[in-house]
């Protein structure tokens, strides 16, 4: 689905607001939740201008943090997408990840996509989100196997489950455990 665990929500935007990026990749954007929450949280009062008593959206020219996305399903794209990203690049995020040079963003993120990847193109989803980040890189999974398939959606069909060892593996030292998902984080 295009959007992820409720539970998992404040674990995820915590880590980026003591992180403080310059930069976010969302890989897997759905809804646009998280380029939304991060948006309002780390920009905070600087999505505004504010002039005595008069207070006008800021720009994007002008925000501090660059958050871009990818998505794979082009009808997921919302005005959401239109206000809370810089750019949203709509593909295969394994291709799209492959033509983005190491290290350009301070924060790669990826919820709840993992499991919709067969284990050999996720093990190269977790190596390339590691290779794009200069700083940190999250992803989240459920901790078990839940079967989906949409029709009007094929990529939306879970292929694979992770484990905590899994993730650890792939250089995911931090894994919290938050309710049904794993939050895993490797950080530089």
């Amino acid at each position: 689905m295009p959007f992820s665990q409720s539970s998992q929500i404040s674990a995820i935007v915590q880590f980026g607001e003591e992180l403080k990026p310059a930069s976010i990749l969302d890989v897997g954007v759905g809804m646009g939740q998280y380029g939304f929450l991060f948006r309002t949280n780390l920009e905070n009062v600087g999505l505004f201008d504010i002039d005595g008593a008069n207070a006008t959206w800021r720009p994007k020219e002008r925000w501090g943090v660059k958050i871009d996305g990818i998505e794979g399903c082009k009808d997921y794209i919302t005005p959401v997408h239109e206000f809370a990203y810089n750019t949203v690049t709509i593909g295969d995020a394994l291709e799209c990840l492959a033509k983005i040079p190491d290290r350009s963003y301070e924060l790669v993120i990826a919820i709840d996509i993992l499991e919709h990847f067969w284990k050999e193109d996720g093990w190269r989803l977790l190596s390339e989100l590691a290779r794009v980040c200069s700083r940190a890189a999250l992803v989240s999974t459920p901790k078990v196997f839940h079967a989906q398939e949409f029709e009007a959606n094929p990529l939306e069909t879970h292929r694979s489950v992770w484990s905590a060892e899994d993730l650890a593996e792939a250089g995911y030292g931090e894994i919290l455990e938050n309710g049904d998902s794993w939050v895993a984080t490797l950080t530089r």
